[in-house]
């Protein structure tokens, strides 16, 4: 059985500017960088970067604990069964970060299969609250013609701000302009409901995503019989596990938000793309440029798909430098010139986004 060589690196790093969702505030991205290497000196990457939600200290400090638990019980040199078999069970970031490295060594990816591809345009997102309108200025001045797909984070401020805010921007948003409301699980029913009424029928709005919490199934249901629903946080989070949730995704007829870097091992997501799999958007964890690569590959494979839709990839939220570079090297030395290790317990300033 082949042997291969496991390396990791941590890697921090803050974001230009708080993102404000109705879950918490993000202001920072902390994790680990992987290097498979084969014993024919081969080299895979990978990146594991827990996103934790609800932002509660004590499921914060679990999530980064099992994580680097994990990491320990893998060791630094492996059997490529043995790492197959045990892939399944280790947290979803580590099974991304492994899965991703298996399939550049495996050529599912990168040069071998011809290059890793360019993503088409993203939607921008847009700050939530107040900040909005002064955003949406600049990027309405900036966008000239072009068309836009904008993406506003909701459920942050008081209900009766956030109407008056809406109403902004559909004055402002172009006819050929295309929106999309995030309220990441932070309405009750009735506010669902209330926004449901004012935006259906206008043809500029994709969808409503995850309008409801995330086990509101029937909440949910009755919603997308209405206007159109995606899923995010009800693909991750449920009491029903794994099965249950892979059941559920798989019933649902509208759109599904994937977030390759959380969702486990990135293989059947590369697999599903290639066979055209309808309705799913991909969407930023806010990686560096190991994972980023990843995501602008299966947003490209998405646009070439039947249902074509801009990624959600976040310009300008994320900073600039060596650790976003499209070569793995860079990266990865990168990372090794930010300090020493940081502690798997990190203070609670991360939340689903």
């Amino acid at each position: 059985m082949a042997t291969l060589q496991l390396a990791w690196r941590p890697f921090r790093f803050r974001l230009p500017q708080p993102l404000r969702t109705a879950r918490g505030v993000i202001a920072e991205r902390r994790g680990w960088l992987l290097r498979l290497r084969s014993t024919q000196g081969q080299q895979g990457w990978g990146e594991a970067a827990p996103l934790p939600s609800p932002p509660e200290p004590a499921l914060l400090r679990q999530q980064w604990q099992r994580c680097a638990a994990a990491i320990a019980g893998l060791g630094s040199s492996l059997e490529r069964r043995q790492l197959e078999d045990r892939l399944p069970a280790l947290p979803a970031p580590l099974a991304f970060a492994l899965g991703a490295a298996l399939a550049e060594l495996d050529g599912l990816v990168g040069p071998a299969a011809g290059g890793w591809l360019a993503p088409p345009a993203s939607a921008w997102l847009l700050p939530a609250a107040a900040a909005m309108p002064a955003a949406l200025s600049d990027l309405l001045a900036s966008a000239g013609q072009a068309p836009l797909t904008v993406k506003w984070k909701v459920a942050v401020a008081a209900d009766g701000e956030e109407r008056r805010l809406l109403e902004q921007l559909l004055q402002r948003l172009p006819a050929a302009g295309r929106l999309r409301l995030d309220a990441n699980g932070g309405w009750d029913r009735a506010t669902a409901w209330a926004w449901a009424e004012r935006l259906a029928g206008d043809p500029r709005l994709e969808w409503l995503e995850q309008p409801l919490a995330a086990a509101d199934r029937d909440g949910l249901w009755d919603l997308a019989r209405r206007l159109p629903v995606a899923l995010d946080e009800s693909l991750r989070e449920d009491e029903a596990g794994a099965a249950g949730r892979a059941g559920w995704a798989a019933a649902w007829p509208g759109w599904r938000v994937c977030r390759p870097l959380v969702d486990g091992d990135p293989r059947p997501l590369l697999d599903q793309l290639q066979r055209g799999t309808p309705r799913l958007m991909l969407s930023t964890a806010l990686e560096t440029g190991l994972g980023r690569r990843w995501l602008h590959h299966l947003a490209a494979l998405q646009w070439r798909g039947p249902t074509p839709c801009a990624p959600g990839l976040a310009p300008g939220w994320q900073p600039q430098g060596a650790l976003w570079s499209e070569e793995p090297a860079q990266v990865w030395q990168a990372a090794g010139c930010l300090g020493p290790p940081f502690s798997p317990a990190p203070r609670p300033s991360a939340a689903s986004g």
